[in-house]
């Protein structure tokens, strides 16, 4: 008899002023190998094909991957949003390669000065500073299981928000990696 162990993160005591917060953890098993995978996250013409949910588009990905590097992303609204350009940095803590990535996400300007993301129009519980882990498993066959998890929403809306455009962006990823 299998025995199955699984665990979603809801909610954990990550600040250092005993906020409780909220945690977005997708997992997803893609038809390529881990070094495929891996240069989805490292790449920044691979990035610019699944980078923004649903109907947004990454016209540009300054990557400086390496620990210590940032990388400055855009996704572009479609018409009907406003059109308008959104600006990420992905600041490197860790990079072990091939196996795990972790870098702090900032909302930012088109030169990479980080913005307060209540002052852009977001809603509340989105904190400035979003800690992410990335990890790469081999599935077997060619295939990769993908982790990614981001921290510190200090409201379930917030992460919610941030889980759908997530999983929105993993679903673009795969079909790039499967096409």
């Amino acid at each position: 008899m299998a025995v199955w162990k699984w665990m979603v993160t809801v909610h954990d005591k990550d600040t250092n002023d005993d906020t409780e917060t909220f945690n977005v953890v997708v997992t997803r098993a893609l038809d390529a190998p881990v070094e495929e995978v891996w240069k989805a996250w490292s790449d920044p013409e691979y990035v610019m094909r699944w980078w923004g949910p649903a109907g947004f588009t990454s016209p540009s990905a300054e990557m400086d991957f390496r620990v210590g590097g940032a990388s400055l992303v855009c996704m572009r609204a479609p018409a009907e949003y406003g059109g308008q350009d959104m600006y990420n940095t992905w600041t490197y803590t860790r990079i072990d390669p091939h196996e795990r990535i972790e870098f702090v996400s900032n909302f930012a300007d088109k030169v990479g000065t980080h913005l307060d993301p209540a002052a852009m129009g977001m809603p509340p519980g989105v904190p400035r500073d979003v800690p992410h882990l990335i990890t790469f498993k081999f599935a077997g066959d060619a295939r990769t299981e993908m982790t990614v998890t981001e921290y510190g929403y200090t409201t379930e809306q917030a992460r919610d928000l941030s889980r759908a455009g997530m999983e929105q962006c993993l679903d673009k990823m795969a079909a790039m990696l499967d096409g």
